[in-house]
């Protein structure tokens, strides 16, 4: 293991591996440490149709493995480790993980976000027996049974009608009156049979006994609440940023962290990328886009430690 890396990238999903492309490309040391599996949110989605270069749509896994391949053509050097702590040394970085410590010039934050929890009762406890997360990982299990999706946004409804393909119905469940997905996506909603919609309503309980069995839910205008049986409940209500390992000092009220038009945080040297930024749009080509410039910004950072003149 080196010394001291040029670079440590906290990520693997389209950002972290956009920023290891670009900063292993200059020729700097780079090192990226990611906690679970290259992706991110990505490789959770069946069909990415709004990313360029691909006019059909591709699959979230089959984007990540064409991203991993070109990182690794460009010699990226990995650690799957959970990250646990950074602080900043003088001119570099001591990033600590749940097995190791690394030494780096600059950092690049890139973790990311995971899918928000609607903290009702039965929603823990059915957790994997009938409440899910991931369409892509558990709608195989659903074939020909009743399907409550919770959410109104675009993945919500592209979620929903990757769950049509197995599901018996899919009810899309909203707090509001009207969803918040590109008009594209509610149209093609819209013409799928299986799918329905519940608005102005949100789920108090979830019930069951081995699995889910039932939902409750209140209507907002109303007050009225009523118990629909379904089989599987699947959650999309927004993401809430990886970001426990990060000083508080740089996050705003929601725990994301606040950068500028260069992706650097207040802490010279330290720089964000992707979902887990403040007031980021969280899509792929964005993420990617952040972590291009991060890397640029973080090279010129770490030209200036090494005292070299940037070009």
């Amino acid at each position: 293991m080196n010394d001291i890396y040029d670079l440590i990238i906290i990520g693997g999903g389209p950002a972290g591996l956009a920023a290891s492309i670009y900063s292993n490309r200059a020729g700097y040391d780079v090192l990226v440490i990611e906690k679970v599996g290259f992706g991110g949110q990505m490789v959770l989605t069946d069909l990415i149709d709004n990313y360029p270069g691909f006019p059909d749509g591709v699959n979230g896994f089959e984007l990540q493995d064409k991203m991993v391949k070109q990182a690794e053509k460009f010699n990226m050097q990995s650690k799957f480790e959970a990250v646990k702590n950074i602080e900043k040394k003088e001119n570099y970085f001591i990033v600590t993980t749940d097995n190791n410590s690394y030494k780096s010039l600059s950092v690049i934050i890139a973790s990311g976000a995971k899918s928000r929890k609607l903290s009702i009762p039965g929603e823990g406890k059915f957790t994997s027996r009938g409440v899910s997360y991931c369409a892509t990982c558990d709608g195989a299990f659903f074939k020909e049974k009743d399907i409550i999706v919770i959410g109104g946004g675009d993945t919500a409804l592209t979620e929903a009608m990757y769950l049509s393909k197995f599901g018996k119905t899919v009810k899309i469940v909203h707090r509001r009156d009207r969803f918040r997905a590109v008009k594209s996506l509610v149209d093609q909603a819209e013409k799928n049979e299986k799918i329905n919609f519940i608005f102005d309503s949100i789920p108090t309980e979830i019930k069951g006994d081995n699995f889910v069995k039932s939902i409750v839910l209140k209507n907002n205008k109303t007050g009225e609440q009523s118990e629909i049986n379904v089989d599987g409940v699947f959650i999309f209500v927004g993401l809430n940023p990886n970001t426990d390992f990060v000083d508080k000092s740089i996050l705003d009220e929601s725990n994301y962290i606040i950068t500028d038009i260069c992706m650097a945080t207040k802490i010279e040297g330290l720089f964000a990328a992707g979902d887990v930024r403040s007031q980021a749009f969280r899509q792929i080509v964005c993420a990617v886009a952040n972590g291009a410039a991060a890397s640029e910004y973080a090279g010129k950072y770490i030209d200036q430690i090494k005292g070299n003149e940037y070009i």
